[in-house]
């Protein structure tokens, strides 16, 4: 699968206007198009931050996705949004156990390497992350998403509720340093987000 990551930060106490907006145009507007897998909507009411992920079959339905929904999106995101930032990654690894729930958390990890070691990231993370996060409390989904060009990505694991994500943190950390200096990533970014809707079908 291919993916558009839409991060957007403004006033925390206007975000429940964006909210509304993706859940309701958003979401009609991505069923709509071809090819479409569905779509993750993931806050921060604190700090006042909103990561938008659509998911998309192949590369060709998201780039063909992007000129309606880049003129749609800002009247949508109003008057919540201060700043916005658009990616695109490839999906090198997608496993889900269970249903995420509204109200859930996801963590979520920006990392960087050199392009010639994604496939290294994406195996090390295949082989030495999911089956430790498998046997996690609470764990739902996971992905791996990769820039292979700019040697960039995110790594995104979903819990069904907030206690069992923050109960993973001290042993996530250090499988974090040990899964990092194995597959040569470097991390740049950690983050913790509330679970809105996540509705991913990969087929």
């Amino acid at each position: 699968m291919f993916v558009r990551a839409v991060y957007v930060t403004g006033d925390p106490a206007k975000l429940e206007a964006a909210i509304r907006g993706l859940n309701s145009e958003g979401r009609e507007l991505l069923e709509e198009r071809p090819e479409y897998r569905g779509a993750d909507v993931l806050v921060d009411r604190d700090l006042g931050i909103l990561l938008a992920v659509s998911w998309w079959g192949s590369e060709g339905a998201r780039r063909n996705s992007d000129q309606v929904m880049r003129e749609r999106r800002g009247p949508m995101l109003e008057p919540f949004a201060g700043t916005v930032a658009v990616e695109n990654f490839e999906a090198a690894v997608f496993r889900s156990v269970q249903l995420p729930r509204a109200g859930g958390g996801m963590r979520y990890t920006r990392v960087e390497f050199d392009p010639a070691d994604t496939d290294l990231f994406a195996e090390t993370f295949r082989s030495s992350a999911v089956p430790r996060l498998e046997a996690l409390p609470g764990f739902a989904r996971c992905a791996v998403l990769v820039d292979r060009e700019r040697g960039r990505g995110m790594v995104g694991s979903i819990f069904v509720d907030r206690a069992s994500m923050a109960a993973s943190r001290a042993g996530q950390a250090e499988a974090r340093r040990a899964d990092a200096a194995k597959a040569h990533v470097t991390v740049v970014g950690l983050e913790e987000f509330e679970v809105v809707h996540a509705d991913v079908r990969p087929d």
